[in-house]
Order: C-alpha cells, then structure tokens, then sequence
C-alpha cells in the first residue's frame, strides 16, 4: 500500500508542477515577451520553493514509498517534456519574405510570399 501512496503523491507533485507551468503560459500568452519571461522565471521559483516545501512536508511521514513517489515524479516530468519538445519540433511556422524589389522601400503592406519554414524559430 506504501507503493500506491508514493505513487499517488508522485502524481500530484509532478501534475502539480506541470500544471502550475501551463497555466503560466496561459495567463502570460497576451503580454509582451519582457514580461511574460518575468513571469515564467518567477512562477518557475515559486514551483521549485513550493516543491522543496512539499517534500520537506512528507519528509518526516512514512506511510508512503520514497522511491515510488521519486520515480514517477522524475517520468512525469520526464514525459510531458518529451511531449512538449517533440510539439515545438513539429510546429510549422510561416514567416514572409518579402520581394527583392520591396526590401530596400521598407515596410512592406501584405506583399511577398508565405513559406513554411518547417521548424519552430
């Protein structure tokens, strides 16, 4: 029974953790770039100090596997970063180049050609 605590404890920390990033990512998807990395920076400490207090919380308990909770902590994390590595990797995203003619002009209204680059950038 220790087995399935640690794992269940496992799950909330890590789902804890991811889901705290996305939700980061979410509330800042609207703000300029500046300040979205603040954010992010500051809600990735506050996870790494919420996490470290959790722990430390569950340190002197022992009705959960230490083990068990660490190893599904490590894949979970382990996992979505695969996912969202191999979602970036795959991402198509378009950017304009404009026509020969029009670089030296400036800014150019709604001419020159789509490409897809194929990778993120």
């Amino acid at each position: 029974m220790a087995g399935l605590w640690g794992a269940l404890l496992g799950a909330a920390v890590g789902g804890g953790f991811i889901l705290c990033t996305a939700l980061a990512v979410l509330l800042t998807a609207r703000m300029p770039a500046v300040t979205a990395g603040a954010v992010l920076l500051g809600s990735w400490l506050l996870k790494m100090v919420l996490a470290i207090t959790v722990l430390a919380i569950l340190d002197p308990l022992d009705f959960y596997n230490r083990q068990a909770m660490v190893i599904v902590i490590v894949l979970s994390l382990v996992i979505v970063l695969g996912a969202e590595t191999y979602g970036v990797l795959k991402t198509k995203v378009p950017y304009v180049t404009p026509p020969e003619s029009d670089r030296d002009a400036g800014p150019v209204e709604d001419s020159g050609t789509v490409q897809d680059s194929g990778t993120a950038q």
